[in-house]
């Protein structure tokens, strides 16, 4: 097997590390590494069995992944005579994790099972298990698949918790081509048919990359969701009785499955009751394009206020600031440009570095106009200084004094995107497609790091154009309502046409109500109105829209769209946080992981295949 440039080079400056050449590859061979199917585990096995002479027997570590339930875990043999430094191990299990696993970043910390941070590798002991972490995000206290550990034989994984063999999935060879599993797999929302008495209970399931890399995953993902009286899922069949044994069978036309235990399979069983049958119609979204809105076009919201970035006409504001009424550290290292924005508490203004003439953004918040939410305040700074993206507006410095805060903020000259819409009314696929691709990212990011920003919409993203007006460049800003989620939260707030239907219901919400303001805002770019709105400006009529959940893609505004982008919105703006995707499955998505526009349709909503009209 070929060892690439880079990785040879990195693996050879931890490479003081010393083994026996034999009895190393014989134990990581019994080991069998994420089964036997990773590149980059056989070149940890390759590098190891590589080194020289052994020292001390190694420990025979388990590592998890940082919230993954479904992963099983890998087994290394860990000494520190292999691994002299600590970010030495981190390196290679990054490299072990990233293809089983997705990765947010690198693994920069490992934790015990009980959540205590491991400092050094002196610290890890033999046989345990263990947590790896990427970034700066923080421990998830679940239960990780600790049970299967064989205690016969404490150096190999359990055959409960290795992936099936492909062979015995419908493969053809001994291994699964990561390449082939990654092109399978995409996030979608799949029907479950729970075997019992009829009419037969359906449920929904999520299934994408992190619960469903191989086909054993999702058998448990499966089995976690119908719960059968028999115990674990062992069988699962199309609705036209068709026994699903490929990964790639879950991921075809077919969105509908009967689950099984090992009980017998009747030969009419998959005949479906008229009452299962309006079940799985109702959970169903189509891509409903047929309709035809009558009267006025929907109008976009009035434009909230913007703290932040809000650009108005410098004449119109009363006052101004004088340079020598900020902090001496400001005035020593900037010069005080003209005021862009002016809201409620705070004032914005350009800034200047006197050294390399780089220009910010200064908010100068009044400390006291915000009497009582001090607390938002200190939150949006705290959070802000722990987010290093560059879709996420950043944060340079801050300086409080008795009577004000400063922010010195990075500088994006394009204006919000909410005046942008109102500039050109809607955007095309591709447009859309880069600025879903920037907010996405940004919101995986805060996500992996366990923030949500709870006020994501168009006045608070923004954006760069290029000289002929299309966007090239967002950027999530204004966290004055982030918060870091440690358990579900239950306050109220956010925009109306953007609020999620978890926090109306006031049933405890997470991070995903980001994922629904965005899938708002998606729907937005496209057509230039929201998806739910209230005919009469009333609030409560707006909120038992979201409620509702119903929606639909109306002509004309919909009809050059493609069912790509269609299939995405729905799968964002699904009403239970459970089905709705997150932020890495719209990263995932076909529609933003093609370079190209999925079909496209005539002016009256036929699609075009090949100069013919359907």
């Amino acid at each position: 097997m070929e060892v690439s440039t880079h990785t040879t080079s990195t693996l050879s400056r931890s490479n003081s590390r010393t083994s026996s050449n034999s009895e190393l590859e014989k134990e990581l061979i019994e080991l069998d590494i994420s089964g036997g199917a990773n590149n980059k585990s056989n070149t940890l096995k390759k590098r190891i069995s590589s080194s020289r002479t052994p020292a001390k027997k190694a420990k025979r570590i388990r590592f998890f992944r940082n919230g993954d339930k479904f992963y099983p875990g890998s087994t290394i043999p860990v000494s520190v005579e292999r691994y002299r430094s600590f970010d030495s191990l981190t390196e290679d299990l990054t490299r072990l994790l990233e293809d089983s696993v997705t990765l947010t970043g690198a693994i920069r910390a490992i934790y015990t099972l009980e959540g205590k941070k491991i400092e050094k590798v002196d610290d890890l002991e033999d046989g345990k298990c263990y947590v790896c972490s990427c970034n700066n995000e923080g421990f998830k206290r679940i239960d990780y698949n600790v049970s299967n550990t064989n205690t016969k034989n404490p150096n190999r994984l359990s055959r409960l918790i290795r992936p099936l063999s492909p062979v015995k999935n419908g493969g053809s060879n001994g291994s699964t081509p990561l390449k082939e599993i990654d092109s399978v797999v995409h996030p979608r929302i799949v029907t479950l048919i729970r075997n019992g008495v009829k009419p037969r209970k359906i449920l929904r399931l999520l299934l994408n990359k992190r619960n469903s890399p191989t086909y054993e995953h999702v058998l448990t993902a499966i089995t976690q969701c119908v719960k059968l009286d028999t115990g674990c899922v062992r069988k699962v069949f199309t609705v036209a009785g068709v026994p699903v044994q490929r990964l790639a069978q879950f991921f075809e036309e077919d969105d509908v499955f009967f689950a099984y235990g090992n009980e017998r399979v009747g030969n009419n069983d998959f005949e479906l009751e008229a009452e299962e049958s309006k079940a799985i119609a109702a959970h169903r979204k189509t891509l409903r394009s047929s309709t035809t809105r009558t009267g006025p076009k929907p109008k976009m919201p009035v434009k909230s206020h913007n703290d932040t970035f809000v650009c108005v006409d410098e004449s119109a504001l009363n006052g101004g600031i004088l340079p020598d009424s900020l902090p001496l550290e400001l005035q020593a290292k900037y010069t005080l440009g003209s005021i862009v924005g002016d809201g409620n508490f705070a004032v914005v203004l350009k800034l200047k570095d006197k050294q390399n003439h780089t220009e910010y953004a200064l908010k100068i918040i009044d400390k006291s106009k915000c009497a009582g939410k001090d607390h938002y305040l200190a939150a949006e700074i705290r959070v802000m200084k722990k987010l290093n993206h560059p879709y996420i507006i950043q944060l340079v410095h801050d300086i409080e004094t008795m009577k004000n805060m400063y922010l010195v903020l990075e500088l994006v000259r394009g204006g919000d995107l909410f005046d942008a819409i109102t500039r050109v009314t809607r955007f095309s696929e591709n447009q859309s497609k880069i600025m879903m691709k920037h907010l996405a990212s940004a919101m995986a990011y805060m996500h992996s790091l366990s923030i949500v920003h709870r006020d994501i919409k168009p006045e608070n993203l923004l954006v760069e154009l290029d000289s002929d007006g299309n966007v090239v460049l967002l950027k999530l800003g204004d966290f004055g309502l982030a918060c870091e989620v440690t358990e579900p939260l239950l306050s109220i707030c956010g925009t109306p046409t953007y609020v999620a239907p978890e926090i109306l219901m006031e049933s405890g919400y997470g991070v995903k109500i980001d994922v629904w303001a965005a899938g708002i805002i998606l729907y937005i770019l496209l057509c230039g109105f929201p998806p739910f709105v209230s005919p009469d400006n009333q609030q409560e009529q707006l909120f038992d829209a979201i409620l509702n959940g119903y929606f639909d893609f109306p002509a004309p505004y919909w009809n050059n769209i493609g069912d790509s982008v269609r299939d995405l919105i729905i799968n964002m703006l699904q009403s239970d946080p459970e089905l709705r995707f997150s932020s890495e499955d719209i990263l995932d998505h076909p529609w933003l992981t093609s370079n190209i526009v999925d079909d496209t349709r005539d002016p009256n909503g036929y699609r075009i295949f090949s100069n013919h009209v359907y």
